[in-house]
């Protein structure tokens, strides 16, 4: 179920002291744009902003940008933020189609660490990719991509070929056939500790 959040229309174009208002009063500008209709600028509440920025995944979330008593899908395609207190001070949305596929970077996760030979022998698990850029539909946008690490042994290797990905899911540059992540030896390990390890 997608976050709804609500947002007011705004003069586009307007004076610089009508941003600077707008933040004063805890307000962040946007833009919403795409589709058939023209760009449209709003503003959102702070706080909403900020609620949903704490939360992982903030530009692979679905949201219900409500405006103007209409309610529209939006992807999250760019948050500035200020230089000094690192507080967002303006927001991009593209608008979605309920039938639209969309380009996002889906982040890794690894399970099942425990159940790793090579983990419990003192390997280290050394992440390459830690997001996967896909071509998705926007209203199935995964939250993660899970690789399970159940009987890695230490030199193993998991790559993009070995996800078991549905069909609506679809990588980009596949052949590229990219290391997700190995296990590797700690290069503080001496040869002694080396030769167990590997053994």
């Amino acid at each position: 179920m997608a976050v709804v959040l609500k947002a007011e229309g705004r003069t586009s174009g307007g004076p610089k002291s009508h941003v600077r208002e707008l933040r004063l009063a805890g307000r962040v500008p946007g833009v919403v744009y795409g589709g058939p209709a023209i760009p449209e600028s709003i503003s959102l509440d702070l706080k909403d902003v900020m609620k949903e920025l704490r939360k992982p995944g903030f530009f692979n979330h679905l949201f219900d940008l409500e405006c103007h008593g209409k309610t529209v899908p939006v992807l999250a395609r760019d948050v500035h933020f200020h230089p000094v207190s690192d507080m967002p001070i303006h927001i991009d949305f593209m608008r979605v189609s309920a039938d639209a596929r969309v380009t996002v970077f889906v982040p890794v996760k690894f399970v099942n660490s425990d159940k790793s030979p090579g983990l419990k022998r003192g390997g280290l698990l050394n992440v390459v990719i830690h997001a996967i850029e896909m071509s998705v539909p926007a209203q199935a946008i995964p939250e993660q991509i899970t690789v399970d690490l159940d009987g890695l042994n230490v030199g193993d290797a998991v790559h993009l070929s070995d996800l078991n990905l549905s069909k609506e899911l679809r990588v980009l540059h596949p052949e590229r056939d990219n290391t997700l992540a190995t296990i590797v030896i700690p290069s503080g390990l001496d040869e002694s500790e080396k030769d167990k390890t590997e053994a």
